[in-house]
């Protein structure tokens, strides 16, 4: 195939350059559509990895089978309007993405009502569900690689190149919706941007193709210097390396940087933004002769390099600085321990694009690439991080693609063997022995001893034990990605207790109660100690179930034939379940965590207002050290919304919500009725829990006057200011939401110093 004239209206290169800026944007957009998805995906199915794992196969299989039904297709087919195809194939995208939300919402219930009848069913349901939802939209945005290949020959530019600018587009997407689409948009007016994004590449791609552009007679061929079989087996292994890692390397780095959006799309871009520099070279790398099995011996030498560096990633992101510098900072530890390897790995496929591009090849091996990818990261999210870890995991993967380089030289296959077990060696001797000797972001315990370590599909938990500082006695403590979620005897955390037994005392008759996260389990021995009739318990994480009986402060809750513990999200199990609740309290993650949103929402507080029995009271952690004042108040506006008999009960560093759907006889907190009950059962400090009451329910209304209502759609909690004032206010935020309150509480208008936290 030989390209057409050029338009008369422009000259070659710059309808090249525009055309490589509308593959970027489709990039952009490509990419947006992907975390969009996620998103709803996560608030219909629960925040879960089987719903992660659900979307991720849905969307890569579709494009998987979008590209191979394109290749087939285009293969004895002229296509006279390449670039216009590839328009129409944007549009196709942006339709099916704004059709998504309302089809999630009917997910939603049917996931719902299909729980309830037959829970066995549920996942398959889930699956085919999402697969219905984003397959067209997917299907279409694999469809793109063949089309993409008729493009290059027609317009004079090169497969790999245009393959490259649309995962580079990809990568500047993560970004956008990171700091700019769903911060400023929310979910819905992100959407709909993506959306016009989608619909202007395909008017632009009208205006630049003004005139059909018919291909060439295909000329006789020589053989490819890789045979199909073999091209495949090779793209195969480096989409299920590629995505393998990401996986793998991705719960270190949340856990070095803990795992909140802006991280996330941080670790992301590194990852595409190596990949797509790896298929800008691609074609300068083969015009030179370099072969594929010397860029898998290379990606094999730095994977294995890199492995070490990951393993040291909370260490070197420690940092006592602004907001903007530590963004800065782990977006370049990120991209020197990631994107030499993707890079490499990222080469490989757009110089086998290019070798089959006049053989039609594109489609099928860009689908086999997919579905690798699919098999990488079900893989190591199931198998080998639970059964290796993530360090002996990218050792196992560099390995295997130092082994897949030498089958794949002739000449030179001593030199790559050598170099690979050089770096294998190297990451070996030099490894932290995660899990043995140390377990990430506990760096500040002295004398820390690992009592349990699990790497699990939900996330990394570690219960260990030491001193805070040399200061303080030793502590046991619950550590999950790198944070130190909970612990026992430590300062600060008598609030656990208070969690279950404040609504308790407030309920005049709790039979049954449920708790949302279990921690060390001292909240739901606090509900127990009340005498509830049923006490069920829901955790994601199930490690965090198995570990409970090494903290003695839970008595043992889970042992009790009263108890029923649940291993799911806990939005997921209120939506589904049946179950009618007198009490319901829940300590999330903090709520600046990815996906913690979803559990401070008001659409959250109304499934929770719809479980709950007359007169139910709900309690709500407000980790005030850990909030933005204004973040804080946004919280009491979003729970006070949907729970309007309200107060806030203040302990050393946070605040427990607590409030009813109706107003009772008498206002919430006047009457304890629980006190009379079972006196013997509880401490007491309990006879004194009325007088921590800080703002009635009056004055929590002029508080949270000060707020904003969180939303699923405004993702308040997840993306946007809360990260930036977080690190600005540091350890002022007690402070700052102390005055806050006392302001709130007096009827003043917000002072001078909480200003900067009282803005969104």
């Amino acid at each position: 195939m030989t390209p057409g004239p050029p338009d008369a209206t422009t000259g070659f290169p710059a309808r090249r350059l525009a055309i490589h800026a509308l593959v970027g944007l489709g990039g952009v957009a490509a990419l947006s559509w992907e975390v969009l998805w996620q998103l709803r995906a996560s608030l219909a199915l629960g925040a879960s990895a089987l719903a992660t794992a659900i979307t991720l196969a849905a969307a890569m299989a579709g494009m998987a089978a979008g590209s191979l039904a394109a290749g087939h297709w285009l293969r004895r087919r002229a296509l006279d309007w390449p670039l216009r195809a590839y328009g129409a194939l944007e549009l196709a995208v942006g339709c099916v993405g704004l059709a998504t939300p309302l089809g999630f919402r009917i997910l939603e219930h049917f996931d719902g009502a299909l729980w309830g009848l037959h829970p066995a069913l549920a996942p398959a349901a889930q699956a085919l569900g999402v697969a219905l939802l984003i397959g067209p939209g997917a299907f279409a945005m694999g469809a793109s690689v063949p089309v993409f290949a008729r493009v290059a020959a027609a317009h004079g530019t090169s497969l790999a190149a245009l393959y490259g600018m649309n995962t580079l587009g990809a990568a500047a997407g993560v970004l956008a919706n990171a700091f700019v689409f769903v911060p400023w948009l929310g979910l819905a007016g992100g959407g709909a941007l993506v959306a016009a994004i989608n619909a202007c590449v395909f008017a632009a791609t009208l205006a630049i193709e003004r005139r059909p552009r018919p291909a060439a007679a295909a000329a006789a061929l020589p053989p490819p210097r890789l045979p199909p079989a073999r091209a495949a087996a090779i793209v195969f292994a480096t989409g299920f390396a590629s995505f393998a890692l990401e996986v793998a390397w991705f719960r270190a780095l949340r856990a070095a940087f803990l795992s909140s959006a802006d991280s996330f799309a941080i670790m992301l871009f590194a990852v595409l933004l190596g990949l797509g520099a790896g298929a800008q070279l691609a074609p300068a790398l083969r015009r030179r002769g370099v072969a594929p099995g010397w860029l898998l011996g290379a990606a094999a030498v730095a994977i294995l390099l890199a492995t070490p560096l990951v393993e040291r990633m909370d260490l070197l992101a420690l940092v006592d600085t602004g907001y903007v510098e530590r963004i800065a900072r782990r977006a370049g530890l990120a991209l020197a321990a990631l994107g030499p390897a993707m890079l490499l790995l990222g080469t490989v496929l757009p110089w086998l694009l290019e070798e089959y591009r006049e053989r039609g090849g594109a489609g099928w091996l860009y689908a086999t690439n997919t579905l690798g990818a699919v098999a990488g990261s079900l893989c190591a999210t199931w198998l080998l991080l639970p059964a290796f870890g993530f360090a002996r995991s990218a050792w196992g993967i560099g390995a295997a693609i130092a082994l897949l380089a030498a089958a794949l030289l002739s000449r030179g296959r001593v030199l790559v063997l050598a170099a690979g077990a050089a770096a294998l060696a190297l990451a070996v001797t030099q490894t932290e022995a995660i899990g043995h000797r140390r377990v990430l972001g506990t760096s500040s315990f002295a004398k820390l001893e690992i009592l349990a370590f699990e790497e699990g599909v939900e996330a990394t938990a570690a219960v260990v034990e030491g001193a805070i500082t040399e200061s303080r006695a030793s502590t046991r403590a619950l550590v999950i990605d790198g944070f130190v979620a909970t612990a026992e005897d430590a300062p600060g955390t008598s609030y656990m207790a208070w969690m279950g037994r404040l609504p308790m005392l407030l309920h005049p008759d709790p039979q049954r109660a449920l708790v949302i996260c279990f921690g060390t389990g001292q909240t739901a021995n606090a509900v127990l100690e009340e005498g509830p009739e049923r006490l069920d318990v829901v955790e994601l994480n199930p490690a965090v179930l198995r570990m409970a009986p090494l903290f003695a402060s839970n008595h043992g809750v889970l042992d009790d034939p009263r108890v029923h513990a649940i291993a799911m999200d806990g939005r997921a199990w209120l939506r589904r379940s049946r179950e009618r609740y007198d009490v319901v309290t829940l300590e999330p993650m903090p709520p600046s965590f990815a996906g913690v949103n979803a559990l401070y929402s008001r659409e959250f507080y109304e499934i929770v207002a719809a479980r709950l029995a007359p007169g139910g009271i709900v309690a709500q952690w407000v980790p005030f050290h850990l909030l933005p004042p204004f973040h804080a108040a946004s919280i009491a506006a979003t729970f006070q919304s949907a729970f309007p008999d309200a107060i806030l009960w203040r302990g050393a560093e946070t605040g427990i919500l607590l409030g009813r759907r109706e107003a009772g006889p008498d206002p919430l907190g006047s009457v304890w009725p629980g006190l009379a009950r079972l006196a013997e059962r509880r401490p007491d400090t309990a006879a004194h829990a009325p007088d921590r009451i800080l703002l009635d329910s009056e004055q929590l209304a002029r508080y949270a006057s000060h707020g904003q209502i969180i939303l699923d759609d405004n993702q308040l909690l997840a993306y946007g200011a809360i990260h930036r004032q977080f690190w600005t206010l540091g350890g002022q935020l007690s402070a700052a939401n102390n005055l806050a309150l006392r302001e709130a509480l007096r009827g003043e208008a917000p002072g001078r110093r909480v200003r900067i936290g009282l803005t969104h």
